[in-house]
């Protein structure tokens, strides 16, 4: 499907992309010999960028396939044009480029064994995989690949200096500190290194 775009005001009272998606994806509707529709089960959308959804498959109210919806947001409170905000639906099937679902969506989904959300999934486990790793001060890590920085420097091997929650990376042959942005999104390995120990007498 394309993009839909509105007005907040088109948003039936919903303040957040979030919420709006919720109720669009929340229905109960006749049908013969019945009802069928969908529940969300659980969703985020942070910064307002990327809908992520687990919706269970209802029928006479009963809940049974759990699938993903992702959607892709516009968010723009500020627009002049009059639409602030727009949104387009992939399920999991599509094999959305998405990947960055939370933990908690994925463990609701039910087995399934379509190949493109199977990769999806594959994908998102990965990515949630690589931000759990942790890194501590002195670590040395080697990239995927080299950078290039704008003092001209190019490395792939760096040792890490942490200060708090702020990371900073040093060549290990030199002085100059360097910011690696979304480093924990990036293929990368710690180099084994001897460590000295203070020797403790008696």
């Amino acid at each position: 499907m394309g993009w839909l775009t509105m007005s907040r005001r088109s948003m039936g009272g919903h303040a957040t992309a979030k919420a709006y998606l919720d109720d669009q994806l929340t229905y109960s509707r006749p049908v013969e010999g019945g009802t069928e529709g969908l529940k969300v089960l659980a969703s985020s959308c942070p910064q307002n960028r990327t809908y992520y959804a687990a919706v269970q498959v209802l029928k006479n109210g009963v809940g049974s396939e759990v699938f993903a919806v992702v959607c892709k947001v516009l968010w723009n409170p500020r627009s002049k044009n009059g639409e602030q905000f727009g949104y387009k639906d992939m399920t999991e099937n599509m094999g959305p480029c998405e990947d960055n679902c939370p933990r908690a969506i994925l463990d609701l989904l039910t087995p399934t064994e379509h190949e493109h959300a199977l990769d999806w999934r594959k994908r998102c486990a990965e990515n949630l995989k690589r931000r759990a790793r942790k890194l501590e001060n002195g670590d040395r890590i080697k990239l995927g690949a080299a950078i290039t920085f704008t003092d001209g420097h190019v490395g792939d091997e760096f040792v890490v200096e942490k200060r708090g929650r702020r990371l900073s990376f040093r060549a290990p042959d030199g002085y100059s500190r360097y910011r690696i942005t979304r480093v924990m999104d990036m293929p990368w390995e710690i180099v084994p290194t001897t460590k000295v120990h203070k020797t403790i007498f008696a």
